[in-house]
């Protein structure tokens, strides 16, 4: 059986689409191939590093992808899902041969304020809201 190619899209490719991309390639394991981009890759968010962490996920080698550089390269997926807000989404490429495109809003951890604390907890609850939708969603697409 193939693989279902799975890309995570969100701005800077710095934090939902690296946790999104993380907990699917941990929960459905050989099954998918996944992958994540930004429309304007950044750096990784150090909080999301160490929320994930707390988690048991290393991502700190990681690196950001721009989601222009893998249509330019033709790839192809079975699901393109958009982490990020409306008008963001509505910036991505259309790779050809999509089965889906879905749209899975998530709050962006680089735009939290308060203390390193508060910022940490709030990661927290975005990691959470990810992982449990990603989890929720490998028992949909995996028999």
């Amino acid at each position: 059986m193939d693989k279902i190619k799975v890309l995570f899209v969100c701005i800077h490719n710095s934090a939902r689409s690296q946790m999104a991309e993380a907990y699917l390639k941990k929960y459905a394991q050989d099954k998918v191939l996944a992958e994540s981009a930004g429309l304007e890759p950044g750096k990784l968010n150090p909080i999301v590093v160490e929320v994930m962490n707390e988690d048991g996920i290393d991502i700190s080698n990681n690196k950001t992808n721009s989601v222009f550089d893998f249509y330019k390269a033709g790839k192809l997926y079975d699901y393109v899902i958009a982490v990020c807000d409306k008008s963001a989404e509505e910036r991505c490429p259309i790779f050809p041969r999509v089965s889906e495109k879905l749209h899975w809003p998530f709050p962006d951890p680089s735009g939290l304020t308060g203390t390193y604390e508060e910022k940490l907890q709030n990661t927290r609850e975005i990691r959470d809201q990810i992982k449990t939708k990603i989890q929720e969603w490998v028992k949909e697409i995996i028999q």
